[in-house]
């Protein structure tokens, strides 16, 4: 899948829609609908391309807004969607970009305190059939790191009964949706 980045108000669009309409819409993340056009939800839109200046900008990305949700409280930023619209289009170089991602986190002391989530327009789930519904729970229109305070994670899976099911809840209704449905939601939201 080769693109050139999109234009960060595109970008957000694509993300909106897919926030609403698979996120919240199918009820993927139950803690996401309270967020939903909050000013607490930040999306950042990083055009920076797959080049050796192109890794430190996202770098650079990634850092700042570790740096912002540590040096905010939780009404002003409760979670982040960092998109990288230029570079990460393979699944395999994302992932080695999460890898060196969650590195940053540990190297700037985080752990236990920010949280990544991972989604990608072609997410794939290991060990898992490639034309799995499955993989929607984390497929986006645009590849994305989702930065989660750990704290707010907790008190919002303390409140929620069976948290543990939320994983087999999602494949259920993935699956009754089905992944041609699915592609082409996705597809959708890709060209807004």
């Amino acid at each position: 899948m080769s693109r050139g980045p999109l234009d960060v108000q595109r970008a957000r669009r694509q993300l909106e829609a897919w926030l609403e309409g698979a996120v919240v819409g199918l009820n993927l993340c139950p803690f996401a609908r309270p967020l939903l056009g909050s000013p607490a939800l930040r999306i950042v839109v990083c055009g920076a391309n797959g080049s050796a200046a192109g890794q430190r900008e996202m770098d650079a990305c990634l850092l700042a807004e570790f740096d912002l949700l540590l040096n905010s409280t939780q009404d002003e930023v409760a979670t982040t969607l960092l998109a990288f619209t230029g570079a990460l289009a393979s699944f395999d170089a994302y992932l080695d970009y999460l890898d060196h991602a969650n590195t940053l986190l540990q190297v700037a002391g985080l752990e236990g305190i920010v949280q990544l989530a991972s989604f990608h327009p072609e997410y794939q789930f290991a060990g898992e059939p490639a034309q799995a519904a499955s993989h929607y729970s984390n497929r986006a229109p645009l590849p994305v790191i989702h930065l989660l305070r750990e704290d707010l994670l907790e008190e919002a899976l303390a409140r929620w009964p069976n948290p543990e099911r939320i994983p087999e809840t999602n494949i259920a209704r993935l699956n009754s949706i089905g992944r041609a449905a699915l592609a082409a939601q996705l597809a959708e939201w890709q060209a807004l």
